[in-house]
């Protein structure tokens, strides 16, 4: 499995032993409500979810401040959902609240895109937040993405609420552009 090392993080795959320092991050209302999942209520819960969403999958990785070896949070690729495209993959993450406004996650997605597109050649790339989700917004502009619109209704959260979604993109060429390779 592939690891993806930056300036402050390692970037590796998800293990079973991960379990207690996912559940820490994942058990904080802030972290899912943002993206639409339920706080996890046990470290049994986490498990499961771990088990269908990032242990043994390809392009997901766990998130390690290479200082501390400490796992803080969990970003990837998986195809998306909205389009038929194979090679279209959408990025998604999360991060432990404590380390929210230290441009970690930047960091971290800018190093997934890199690795989708030189590593795998993915024509694009895309990702979606709530509206009211200010700081997965500023990421996604941080990073280049395109904004392709507002999915109306599209989803209903965990508790009922029925969402809207923004959407966005970036191609290779984008990126290229933006980054200079």
């Amino acid at each position: 499995m592939n690891k993806i090392e930056t300036a402050r993080l390692l970037l590796r795959p998800i293990e079973k032993e991960d379990a207690a320092a996912i559940y820490e991050f994942s058990r904080n209302p802030n972290v899912g409500l943002s993206a639409g999942w339920k706080p996890h209520e046990t470290l049994e819960e986490t498990l499961e979810i771990m088990n269908q969403i990032f242990i043994g999958k390809e392009h997901i990785f766990g998130i390690i401040l290479k200082d501390s070896n400490k796992l803080i949070g969990s970003i990837g690729l998986m195809s998306d959902p909205h389009r038929e495209n194979p090679q279209a993959m959408m990025i998604g993450y999360a991060l432990a609240k404590e380390q929210w406004g230290k441009g970690l996650m930047k960091e971290a997605a800018t190093a997934v895109i890199e690795y989708g597109f030189k590593e795998h050649n993915f024509s694009l790339i895309t990702c979606t937040c709530y509206p009211d989700n200010i700081r997965s917004h500023r990421v996604i502009e941080k990073c280049g993405f395109t904004h392709e619109g507002r999915l109306r209704q599209c989803e209903v959260r965990y508790d009922g609420t029925v969402m809207d979604m923004e959407c966005f993109s970036i191609t290779p060429e984008e990126w290229e552009k933006r980054v200079g390779y």
